[in-house]
């Protein structure tokens, strides 16, 4: 399969990559225009060639459009008349959005702690709202006590399709580097689904023959106030504990118990990568520096992947001339 035959090059979505994603009829196909985000380098003092891929210009302004484009238009495709899922914020927003476009009822779970702007961008998408606990673990939990049988769950990795919209984060940084892999990958991790689908990207690009370089290493960063894969990734482990301590203010990665822990290690470990913390308090500021450096409004997930980018290089993980992508996931709120 020949890449230049297959990209549908005047499509500026993530659907550009029809030909490798699950077979979805075009009139059940669900789209606000997600996908083929920037890829922008940015001068260092570090000698790496560095690229932070910007997916705050997704439609709901966070990376989880993609996984919802997907993930709504096959439970079109396949009748569903309802959804339901927990959700940090991001993806209770995306979710609302794509099943309003797709005429889709839509039930939202929310910890009590989210901040009222997720709320009521949720809300104004005519999802229903649920508020319970105080992490998206929590709030899963009252969604399976509340859970109606008609409604369908898309949770994250509870399904396969948000996994597949997430993937073409790989394929674009592919596209967008020339067909050259990058070295490494950088990602600020909560549940996973990113990481795991950009994982899944590569190595289907590889089998394709469509880019030349090894593949790359893929790094998950968390705060050090909710750490379960950093923490096992340390000890050896081969899945997460659930994590039952502090919590962090970079609410995308407030997920103590990952349903995907056990995939997410393995995929460090296949691709030679690691697992690492920052500092929880560290992460408002440097939250204030890559934003100010790079011009996006991003919420506090970029902090900790920018945290994470420095402990590599001053721990020599990251060699000079690497070439470096780290995906900003959201627009602050």
């Amino acid at each position: 399969m020949n890449r230049m035959d297959v990209i549908e090059e005047a499509d500026n979505s993530l659907w550009r990559y029809s030909a490798v994603l699950p077979e979805i009829p075009e009139k059940n196909k669900v789209t606000l225009g997600e996908g083929f985000t920037p890829l922008i380098p940015i001068e260092n003092e570090w000698d790496v060639s560095l690229y932070i891929k910007d997916e705050t210009q997704n439609p709901t302004g966070s990376f989880k459009d993609r996984g919802m484009a997907l993930a709504v238009s096959m439970a079109k495709e396949q009748g569903v008349k309802a959804i339901c899922l927990p959700s940090a914020g991001n993806a209770g927003i995306a979710a609302a959005a794509y099943c309003q476009e797709a005429g889709i009822e839509c039930h939202v779970f929310l910890p009590e702690t989210i901040p009222p702007e997720f709320v009521v961008l949720t809300k104004g998408y005519d999802a229903k709202i649920y508020l319970k606990g105080v992490s998206i673990a929590e709030a899963g939990q009252h969604m399976l006590k509340n859970k109606q049988p008609n409604w369908f769950d898309i949770s994250t990795l509870k399904e396969p399709f948000r996994v597949e919209g997430k993937k073409t984060m790989g394929y674009e940084i592919a596209e967008q580097l020339d067909w050259i892999l990058p070295d490494m990958v950088i990602y600020p991790t909560g549940g996973g689904t990113g990481l795991i689908g950009m994982w899944k990207a590569f190595n289907e690009i590889a089998g394709l023959g469509w880019a030349k370089g090894n593949l790359p290493r893929m790094v998950a960063v968390q705060s050090s106030a909710c750490a379960p894969v950093a923490v096992a990734f340390e000890a050896g482990e081969t899945d997460t504990e659930f994590w039952n301590t502090d919590n962090t203010q970079a609410l995308g990665l407030n997920v103590p118990g990952p349903i995907g822990g056990g995939w997410m290690l393995n995929t460090l470990r296949e691709s030679e990568g690691t697992a690492i913390s920052v500092n929880e308090e560290d992460i408002e500021p440097a939250t204030v520096k890559i934003n100010t450096r790079t011009g996006i409004n991003a919420s506090l997930e970029a902090g900790v992947v920018w945290l994470g980018l420095k402990k590599l290089i001053n721990s020599n993980w990251i060699q000079e001339d690497s070439t470096v992508v780290v995906p900003i996931t959201g627009v602050e709120r």
